[in-house]
């Protein structure tokens, strides 16, 4: 639902949480698709003409629930001495978890790995862990992973995957110091998913629309490309106000597979081991330790401000033709190889991993209306 870094997506009008925004660096356009060329047998579509997505009950695959990691202040990275280690820790990432991911691992290797000598461990195998872990192994370290749960059984394998940072904190409760933290973060992390792109990761650019009454506003000077309001007559979305940009999609449980080879062919070690005190993780052999254990940190390390943000998720039937994304008030979409994500909930404080029929049916109703009143198809 980070939709879940866990599913990236929309926040419903009652959440309190930061609307997304997203910065970047250079970044490669793609045309609008859903408009044929003009031939001598099919008259030309006009302008802003997309391929609706189906949405029918008999079209879903499998519903999913998944709980992202919120923090009001923000995600943490610190440093402490633990016992005879160093403790790093890299987690709270709320709904930005697939977002910032490999900028939150630059930012804890950096802290961690000046000046250390030996090996490493990782506590968590979610993308947090996964990107921290990659990091290490080409600073030149040895890193062993420990997590009770390895993909496809992670938080992360139920996120949307847009990259977006969406609800990960709350604006008066940030402090100027953490702000940098998410900038360098963001940066980071929109320029290693661009040179990822591509089918081993399952990383693609689309366009993206937005229902909003103004363009994106940018983070870094270069983010979003293509970025403006469009007029009626450019797209098909029976809505007053429509903003287009490009960002990057990620297909998460393929990602998190070759993230897995990826740590693997690199000497990695894993085993699969949940912590229950913070006595356990002083007993590693590692002398530094990075604790990305996501909501696990809440009992790991007694931090009451992390709480759950449930987000559930529909998945219907692929439709290779649906080549853009789109976010708004019916919740969102976003295309994938493994299916059509629709997602749109926020539910603070909620434990339950079960997909709730209601909330799936309110999604797909929603979803319904939306593609059900194209003004034109493609």
């Amino acid at each position: 639902m980070a939709r879940m870094e866990f599913m990236e997506p929309l926040s419903l009008a009652t959440s309190t949480v930061d609307r997304r925004r997203f910065l970047g660096a250079s970044a490669a356009a793609l045309a609008l698709p859903g408009c044929a060329a003009t031939t001598a047998s099919r008259p030309a579509a006009r302008t802003g003409c997309l391929p609706p997505v189906l949405v029918e009950e008999s079209r879903i695959i499998r519903t999913l629930a998944g709980l992202r990691p919120y923090r009001a202040a923000g995600f943490v990275v610190r440093r402490e001495a633990f016992a005879d280690k160093a403790l790093v820790h890299n987690y709270g990432h709320g709904g930005a978890g697939i977002t910032l991911s490999w900028g939150s691992a630059r930012l804890a290797v950096d802290l961690g790995l000046a000046g250390h000598r030996g090996p490493v461990a990782v506590i968590g195998a979610g993308v947090i862990g996964l990107s921290t872990a990659r990091l290490a192994q080409e600073a030149g370290f040895a890193v062993t992973l420990y997590a009770k749960a390895l993909p496809p059984e992670t938080t992360s394998n139920v996120a949307g995957g847009q990259f977006h940072p969406f609800g990960h904190f709350r604006e008066e409760e940030v402090t100027p110091e953490w702000r940098e933290q998410f900038r360098a973060a963001t940066d980071y992390s929109w320029r290693r998913f661009q040179i990822m792109v591509g089918p081993d990761y399952g990383i693609e650019w689309l366009p993206t629309y937005v229902e909003a009454s103004g363009p994106e506003t940018p983070l870094l000077p270069t983010f979003p490309p293509v970025n403006r309001m469009l007029r009626p007559d450019e797209h098909p979305f029976p809505l007053p106000a429509i903003r287009r940009y490009d960002t990057l999609y990620v297909e998460t449980g393929r990602y998190l597979r070759q993230l897995m080879r990826d740590f693997q062919v690199a000497g990695g070690r894993i085993v699969v081991r949940d912590f229950a005190t913070p006595g356990e993780l002083a007993a590693l052999p590692e002398p530094l330790v990075f604790n990305c254990t996501g909501l696990g940190a809440r009992a790991l390390f007694g931090d009451t401000a992390m709480q759950p943000a449930r987000g559930q998720l529909a998945v219907l039937l692929p439709q290779p033709e649906v080549r853009y994304a789109f976010t708004g008030e019916a919740g969102y979409m976003f295309p994938r190889a493994d299916g059509i994500i629709l997602g749109g909930s926020f539910e603070l404080g909620q434990w339950s991993t079960e997909p709730d029929p209601a909330r799936i049916a309110r999604i797909l109703r929603r979803q319904a209306a939306l593609f059900g009143s194209f003004r034109c198809t493609a």
